[in-house]
C-alpha cells in the first residue's frame, strides 16, 4: 500500500507513531520501500501531546526525535496536535520548544481557540516552528507563517474543486520554499482525490 501510495504522492503524514513510538527498524523500512524523494511526516506520539501535555516528557520526546532521524532527509515535519481540551499556556510552549533538538522541523496543530494569538506565533517563530493551519467543520486557524516551512492539514470532507483551488491558491501565495498539506484520509477516503485536484491545481 505505501509503495503504491508513494508512486503517486510526494509525502504523507504518518498517524500510526501517534499510538505507538516508531522503531527505527520500521522507520527503515518504510524509507527503503519509497522513492527517494518521498517524506514522511510523523504524528508525535499522544504520550508528550496529550497525557503529558508536553510537561515532564523529555526522555519520550527524545526517544522519539532520534527515531525519527533514521528517516534522514526523508523525514519532512514532526506534527504535534494537542487535545481539544488544551488550553493555552506560552510558558509550557516555550518550555517544550526548547527541547526540540536544533534544526528540528516541527509544526503544531491547536485546537483550542485560546492559542490562536500573537504571544504564540511569535514563540513558534522564535523556533523557526510551523503553526499547522487546519482547516475543518469544528474549527479553522489563521493563515500564520512562523517558519521558513508551511503546514496545512485540509481536514474537511466537503470540498468542492473551487474550495481546492482556493486552497492551490493560498499556498502558492506563502514565502516559504516548502508547504506540508495533507487531506483527510479517513471514513469516506476522499483524501487521494482532493490531494491529486490539489496537486493539479498549484
Amino acid at each position: 500500500m505505501l509503495a503504491y501510495y508513494a508512486e503517486r504522492f510526494p509525502t504523507v503524514e504518518i498517524n500510526y507513531t501517534f499510538y505507538r513510538m516508531p522503531t527505527e527498524k520500521l522507520l527503515r523500512g518504510w524509507s527503503d520501500g519509497t522513492p527517494d524523494r518521498f517524506t514522511f511526516t510523523l504524528k508525535a506520539p499522544r504520550r508528550i501531546t496529550h497525557d503529558a501535555k508536553l510537561q515532564r516528557c523529555e526522555e519520550v520526546l527524545q526517544a522519539f526525535c532520534r527515531a525519527a532521524t533514521t528517516l534522514g532527509p526523508k523525514l519532512a515535519v514532526l506534527l504535534f496536535q494537542l487535545p481539544p481540551t488544551f488550553k493555552k499556556n506560552a510558558e509550557v510552549l516555550r518550555a517544550f520548544l526548547e527541547l526540540l533538538p536544533e534544526g528540528t522541523r516541527a509544526a503544531f496543530e491547536f485546537r483550542h481557540a485560546s492559542w490562536l494569538d500573537s504571544e504564540v506565533f511569535d514563540a513558534l517563530r522564535d523556533r523557526n516552528v510551523a503553526l499547522c493551519i487546519a482547516d475543518s467543520e469544528k474549527m479553522s486557524t489563521p493563515i500564520e507563517v512562523t517558519a521558513d516551512y508551511a503546514y496545512f492539514r485540509l481536514r474537511d470532507e466537503g470540498y468542492q474543486q473551487a474550495d481546492i483551488d482556493e486552497w492551490a491558491t493560498i499556498v502558492k501565495g506563502l514565502p516559504p520554499a516548502d508547504a506540508f498539506v495533507y487531506f483527510k484520509h479517513e471514513e469516506q477516503g476522499l483524501g487521494p482525490d482532493f490531494a491529486k485536484r490539489f496537486i493539479a491545481a498549484l
